[in-house]
């Protein structure tokens, strides 16, 4: 689920900052000194785009997606759209998705000529609602593809027990799912075609990247052919064309982040982990902010989104955002509804109606979470939430 841009990690109105304490985003990457050496050491090479150290960062992810072949790409978005393409993905296919996650999901289908077909979200993991899925599925359905939202794994069991059923081809969007676990098994270990982000925002970074995880050397062949040109070198050395091929190929400088970042990962994910705990124990409002599910070991905890109360709120989304900013903490909004966007209203998606997916998308905010963050950075965090909803003026039930 790749995310340029969506969302701020500064206050827009400056006017209204709090100097007090320090500003805190909602996200931040955690890039140490020896990772800023490495790549001074890269850039020095002569060596900076495709290269020694891309390979040795595919190896590693290789190495930790249980032996598969692992392929990097320019952003998470390339490496979907590479994934419908090998999955022989095309005009008048449909492809099964959720109308809650960035639009990205969806636009790559629109773009190799396929419709998107969504089902509504669960409320609580704002995952794939799966019970929908099967109604879904028409003569034209090729695959499904799921988000692992925030970084908890939709159920694999039930997912892959559809496909195989239906004949059905698989692309996870785990955008946010790097280091996410589904019953002690990693996500990307296992399963059909699998991507990946390294936007700084995510778990780990390569300051922008992505990868597909993938298993058949024909589709890992493919793939190569995808993201760079079509060029297939000729026994003698020169270069054919066998396609219209991209250009998405990874550079070495990225690829020494992706390394140090790679190794740190289980520890990035731990205090994750630790971050949401406090959440849970100290974000308490009145009313209560509806808080996502799936506090367990196997969640990435990507981005942590609770819901704001806003039929009990006398103040917007909006509003809210800024009077947080204004005690200095950045909120971000994760995710519109997909089918709300102005382009997907102009197909037509906008007349069908997804409940759940419609009240996430005006509800949700995204409260600060990366791994550099302390106790009282939560601790605060939950103050200024309650105070926010207290000044409010919070309506009572009707």
């Amino acid at each position: 689920m790749p995310d340029d841009r969506v969302n701020t990690n500064a206050p827009r109105d400056r006017s209204v900052r709090n100097d007090s304490l320090p500003y805190l985003p909602f996200a931040r990457p955690a890039l140490d000194d020896d990772t800023i050496a490495a790549v001074v050491k890269v850039l020095k090479s002569g060596w900076i785009t495709t290269g020694p150290r891309t390979a040795e960062f595919e190896a590693a992810l290789s190495r930790y997606f249980a032996g598969r072949v692992v392929k990097t790409f320019t952003s998470a978005t390339a490496a979907l759209e590479v994934a419908l393409h090998i999955a022989r993905i095309g005009p008048r296919d449909e492809v099964i998705t959720t109308a809650m996650s960035f639009a990205a999901t969806a636009n790559v289908i629109l773009r190799v000529g396929a419709r998107p077909v969504f089902v509504d979200a669960e409320l609580g993991s704002r995952n794939m609602d799966f019970d929908k899925v099967e109604a879904a599925i028409t003569n034209r359905t090729r695959a499904i593809m799921p988000v692992h939202f925030a970084g908890r794994p939709v159920d694999m069991d039930r997912l892959y027990a559809i496909a195989r059923q239906r004949g059905l081809r698989v692309i996870e969007d785990a955008a946010h799912a790097m280091g996410a676990s589904w019953r002690g098994q990693r996500i990307g270990a296992m399963g059909d075609l699998v991507v990946f982000s390294f936007h700084p925002n995510k778990n780990m970074t390569t300051i922008e990247g992505g990868a597909l995880v993938l298993d058949d050397p024909d589709e890992a062949r493919n793939a190569d052919l995808h993201r760079f040109h079509g060029i297939r070198r000729t026994p003698e050395g020169d270069i054919d064309i066998e396609m219209p091929g991209g250009k998405y190929n990874f550079s070495d400088v990225s690829a020494v982040i992706g390394l140090a970042q790679l190794a740190q990962l289980d520890v990035f994910n731990a205090r994750r982990r630790e971050l949401a705990a406090l959440y849970f124990a100290h974000l308490h409002t009145a009313p209560a902010l509806l808080l996502p599910e799936g506090n367990d070991d196997g969640h990435a905890w990507h981005i942590f989104t609770p819901l704001l109360p806003l039929e009990r709120m006398s103040i917007t989304r909006v509003e809210f955002i800024r009077r947080m900013h204004q005690r200095g903490i950045g909120v971000g909004v994760h995710y519109p509804a997909i089918h709300e966007l102005s382009l997907y209203r102009d197909l037509g998606y906008g007349e069908r109606s997804y409940p759940n997916a419609e009240r996430i998308g005006r509800g949700t905010v995204t409260l600060p979470l990366f791994p550099g963050m302390a106790d009282a950075d939560v601790e605060r965090v939950c103050r200024a939430t309650a105070e926010v909803l207290a000044e409010a003026n919070v309506r009572a039930h009707a």
